[in-house]
């Protein structure tokens, strides 16, 4: 066997590897698990990352404008609503808000619902039965959770404080942190209310970038003098679930490290033991003329091929579960078939190698260096 021929010591690691089966399945196992845990948990994160993602879907891209009551300011004026369209220009829609509550009847129940005036529902929801006008005029549009409590539809009439109104259309359901939440509230034209101030003002954009760019710009028109305005800005709120789940995964990332690390300490202990009980072959190899070249490979070979064998098996396993997980759970197939999982799936399988050959170095190294003579003589 040359240094230049490494077939040879490919094949002499395989055979030795079989020689000690049960030592070899054993480490085997190890980086397995190691890598399963890796693989697996690295996945589940992202699937709980991406699910959140879904959940929360859009919320991020709208921003509510308050006035700033500690400053007295009790209501936003038409100048505020028309510095806020200055400020924010194309980026996002400016759509005021008047606010109230009282007990909304239908011919079957009753309930206290919040009350919105606005005369551009449409701007910022959207219906999920009959059609929002470009501007409310009459009638009215309710929540999908009020629609159901009252058990109305889309034609039906309700009764505000003595008024019958038409229900002309009943919105998608929302799941909002937003202090504007129309799920269980009604929104009529601006006209139904007294007074011509604005109690919130909803800045709605098409992503979460541009309504805190939005944001920055009307606190930066309003509150440049006084602190006019308190601006909620959802994307804050969603930033911060997706750090959360950033770090989850990060967490569970490392579970499945320290796995791998225990694999390794296995690896070391067979490679350690094994050349410990092969001193007398080794030392014979050495004496006929193998170099330490060579009894580096082959022992760095077996310690690869636990390592690769594991790996493999690993993912193999890991894309059963994740199957599983598709098949098994409500989890949809987009959430979990995505190229980051299968990044995780390569990650493991490397990691899986990589500790097989790193945990075979220094038994290699000392088995190769040993004098010849020393390890005959044992």
């Amino acid at each position: 066997m040359t240094t230049t021929d490494r077939t040879p010591a490919l094949t002499l690691a395989v055979r030795n590897l079989r020689r000690n089966r049960l030592q070899t399945a054993l480490a085997v196992l190890g980086v397995c698990i190691g890598v399963f845990a890796i693989a697996s948990l690295g996945i589940f994160g992202n699937v709980l990352a991406i699910g959140a993602d879904d959940a929360i879907g859009d919320l991020g891209a709208e921003a509510v404008v308050s006035p700033n009551s500690d400053r007295g300011i009790q209501q936003l004026t038409n100048e505020d609503v028309t510095a806020m369209q200055r400020a924010v220009g194309d980026e996002a829609a400016v759509v005021p808000i008047q606010t109230g509550g009282t007990v909304v009847e239908s011919n079957t129940d009753q309930s206290f619902a919040t009350i919105y005036g606005l005369n551009r529902p449409g701007v910022a929801y959207t219906a999920a039965e009959g059609r929002l006008p470009d501007r409310l005029r009459q009638g009215a549009v309710i929540g999908a959770a009020l629609a159901e409590t009252l058990d109305i539809d889309v034609g039906q009439t309700i009764e505000i404080e003595g008024a019958q109104i038409r229900v002309i259309a009943i919105l998608e359901s929302q799941e909002t942190f937003s202090p504007v939440a129309p799920d269980s509230a009604v929104i009529l034209p601006e006209s139904a209310f007294a007074g011509d101030g604005y109690d919130q003002v909803l800045l709605r954009a098409d992503s979460g970038g541009e309504a805190q760019l939005a944001a920055d710009n009307v606190r930066e028109a309003l509150n440049s003098r006084e602190q006019r305005v308190e601006i909620f800005e959802l994307a804050e709120v969603t930033n911060e679930i997706q750090e959360f789940f950033d770090l989850l995964s990060s967490f569970l990332l490392g579970l499945g490290g320290i796995s791998l690390v225990v694999a390794g300490v296995s690896i070391f202990n067979v490679m350690l033991m094994s050349t410990v009980e092969r001193r007398g072959e080794i030392g014979v190899m050495r004496a006929v003329g193998i170099e330490k070249g060579d009894v580096m490979r082959m022992l760095l070979g077996e310690a690869g091929l636990i390592g690769a064998a594991g790996g493999v098996t690993g993912v193999l396993l890991t894309a059963v579960v994740v199957i599983g997980l598709v098949t098994a759970t409500p989890a949809e197939r987009s959430m979990v078939l995505v190229t980051q999982n299968v990044w995780y799936l390569l990650l493991a399988l490397g990691f899986g190698i990589t500790v097989g050959i790193v945990s075979g170095l220094y038994p290699a190294w000392k088995a190769a260096n040993e004098r010849p003579v020393t390890a005959l003589r044992e």
